[in-house]
């Protein structure tokens, strides 16, 4: 497998960062994760808009723009023969002297890698178990916005996940609040509307989350943001996730007690299907 590091397509054995690279050492950096369908990254210039917008809040400079950096990926994905991929771009602030301050650490490193994945247009829907993490969220942190490289809440509730042999885990914000999952934003159906956390809450401005959106207006289908206790979040009629890997993931249980189903969320996942089957650029 060929690695983008730095401007250079080498292999895994030969693409390495100083240990004292800040994103190493503090998780001082951004990354983002697309899907990859016929050797186009999906909803790129959405991912892209992210990512700069986190490297202006971490006054981070981009050393590619994001025309470089989409004929790099494309390289990338024909180099390696992987047209139906998950593409990780990384941006670290690179090295730096000790401590917390970022003062002299004016190299960024950047890197692109590709990896397996799994079939997001497959039928029926993928069903997944959660549970509930002990981890919090802060609400109103302007850096849950962004895919930042600090993410050890969400590492702590997927391995509490994996104790439980569960597929994911949902956490709670420090107002209480269920917000998303360690890996995948969160909707619930309730009245027939489409709801889901407002980004205030403390999460990740998703960009499947929005092309859920996207898809409702479309249809038709009413949306709300607005915050869901753990109590209430069992009476709705349906909960679902997003996230770029996997698409639509319907949840079907959450600490192991059975949810409303509603077939809303199959249309939702078929419409989402066909866009991926139109999907060019």
């Amino acid at each position: 497998m060929l690695v983008f590091l730095n401007g250079q397509f080498i292999s895994e054995a030969q693409a390495v960062v100083s240990v004292f690279d800040r994103s190493f050492l503090y998780g001082d950096g951004l990354f983002e994760t697309m899907r990859v369908f016929r050797g186009v990254p999906f909803r790129w210039l959405d991912h892209m808009a992210r990512l700069e917008q986190g490297a202006r809040l971490l006054n981070i400079t981009l050393p590619y723009s994001r025309d470089q950096l989409r004929d790099y990926a494309r390289q990338l994905i024909e180099k390696n023969h992987l047209p139906e991929s998950l593409l990780r771009l990384t941006l670290s602030r690179g090295v730096g002297p000790r401590g917390y301050s970022p003062k002299g650490a004016d190299h960024p490193t950047l890197v692109m890698t590709l990896h397996p994945a799994p079939d997001a247009n497959g039928e029926p829907i993928p069903q997944w178990r959660v549970v509930t993490a002990s981890f919090r969220l802060p609400a109103n942190e302007p850096l849950a916005l962004f895919k930042n490289c600090n993410k050890l809440p969400q590492i702590m509730a997927r391995a509490q996940a994996d104790a439980s042999g569960a597929d994911e885990a949902l956490l709670l914000n420090t107002l209480g609040e269920v917000v998303e999952a360690a890996s995948s934003n969160l909707f619930w159906i309730a009245d027939n509307v489409v709801c889901t956390p407002p980004l205030n809450s403390g999460i990740l401005a998703g960009v499947t989350r929005l092309v859920v959106l996207e898809i409702c207006q479309s249809l038709n289908i009413p949306t709300r943001e607005l915050g869901i206790t753990p109590t209430n979040l069992p009476r709705v009629q349906g909960v679902f996730l997003s996230l770029s890997s996997w698409g639509i993931v319907e949840v079907t249980h959450l600490d192991n007690q059975p949810l409303g189903r509603s077939p809303l969320v199959n249309k939702l996942q078929s419409a989402y299907a066909q866009i991926i089957t139109e999907h060019r650029s």
